[in-house]
């Protein structure tokens, strides 16, 4: 047996975190940490927010967990603040993207099914897609490295390379179903589709019968300046799976649907045991207080602009080490010239966390409530990191 009763599924940093106090993290040794990894995007509002510590201790107190036998009215509450703010006229809640996203691609294919053609049940996605770890949701991201050694691919999934709309118009056949795309690939190197292309997949979809679907796990819920990532182009989809930011935090997702795209999902033909549980909907309802009072949305914008100008000076400070910037909102990418590893490790020896990512890419997710202070001082240490991997050649003169 090795050293952990644990599985060894996790690569580790050793360090112990105890508490949380907004964008900061202390140890078990006092230090304090810049978190601008937010846990990958999900402590949206940071960490013991105090409306949303009040929120759940609040409903602790009342009842935990009833399962979906019964009526929850925080989850119709829910719901009905995330349809009057979006597209959507349905929601499943659930506990994880990769939830969502399984109840996405079912309710694609039912909605096919309902309409008399349960042939079409194939899924077109895009190379450098990460939609979840279970074998369905692999098989959509369709990364070798995840899918190696899980025997043979689930099928139902066809992908054509990343924004390639004429490889992808190819590969819709009488067995398409849906088109399922994140608006802002994360995991994949925090690389954007442009509004133009969301265009263009919302007129195929439209042409040839099918659904279209946005993962929004990681790019939803304010990350990028606003509620939805999808609603800086104009388009919207039929289906979309959220997660991550929604929850603050606690385990919380959600997918979301037209009316006419959810009609195959009659009683019975999906479930979840704690999906929608009381303590998730208590949170959940909080964080779109918060995120939804008034300004809340500008002061982002606002932000991700102070801290994408700062990064970009960085950027050509230190050619050496940075190429450019990424993304959009506060869903930033530092693609390294460097390896990205190597990055890390030294914003990491700044007290500064921030998330690995494809394409040899760091992600900057900080919380939504950070300071203008604290984008300055995140500012500071990713140029002292940069500074400290910068060949001597290319270093400022006063660092030689």
């Amino acid at each position: 047996m090795s050293g952990s009763a644990l599985y060894d599924t996790f690569a580790r940093i050793p360090l112990v975190f105890e508490r949380g106090e907004g964008s900061w993290l202390v140890t078990d040794k006092g230090e304090r940490y810049l978190d601008f990894a937010a846990g990958i995007a999900v402590n949206s509002l940071g960490h013991s927010h105090p409306h949303l510590v009040s929120a759940l201790t609040e409903q602790a107190g009342k009842l935990w967990h009833l399962s979906n036998l019964y009526e929850i009215p925080e989850q119709a509450r829910l719901a009905e603040r995330l349809v009057a703010a979006s597209f959507a006229d349905k929601v499943f809640f659930a506990n994880s993207g990769a939830e969502a996203l399984e109840c996405a691609i079912k309710t694609a294919r039912r909605y096919h099914y309902a309409n008399g053609q349960p042939d079409r049940y194939r899924t077109i996605t895009f190379e450098g897609a990460f939609h979840g770890r279970t074998l369905a949701t692999i098989a959509a991201g369709g990364q070798q490295k995840y899918l190696e050694g899980f025997g043979p691919k689930a099928d139902g999934f066809d992908q054509v390379p990343f924004d390639d709309m004429e490889a992808l118009e190819k590969a819709i056949g009488p067995e398409t179903a849906a088109i399922l795309v994140e608006p802002v690939q994360g995991e994949g190197g925090i690389r954007l589709l442009s509004g133009q292309s969301l265009k263009r997949l919302r007129d195929l979809c439209d042409k040839h019968g099918l659904l279209l679907i946005f993962d929004e796990v990681q790019c939803g819920i304010g990350r990028t300046g606003k509620l939805f990532a999808y609603e800086w182009s104009g388009v919207a989809p039929d289906i979309m799976a959220i997660a991550k930011g929604i929850g603050g935090g606690f385990p919380l997702a959600a997918c979301l649907a037209t009316e006419e795209a959810a009609r195959g999902m009659t009683a019975g033909v999906h479930g979840t045991t704690f999906g929608g549980n009381p303590l998730a909907m208590a949170v959940g309802n909080a964080v779109l207080d918060v995120v939804l009072a008034d300004g809340f949305l500008d002061e982002v914008q606002r932000k991700a602009l102070l801290f994408k100008q700062g990064l970009a000076a960085i950027a050509d400070e230190f050619p050496g080490v940075i190429e450019g910037i990424r993304g959009t909102g506060l869903m930033l990418g530092l693609k390294c010239v460097l390896p990205a590893a190597e990055v890390n490790a030294a914003l990491r020896g700044e007290k500064l966390l921030a998330v690995p990512a494809g394409d040899n890419v760091i992600r900057l997710l900080p919380p939504l409530t950070l300071t203008d202070e604290e984008i300055q001082q995140g500012l500071a240490r990713i140029r002292a990191a940069a500074a400290s991997l910068a060949p001597a050649e290319a270093a400022p003169a006063e660092a030689k």
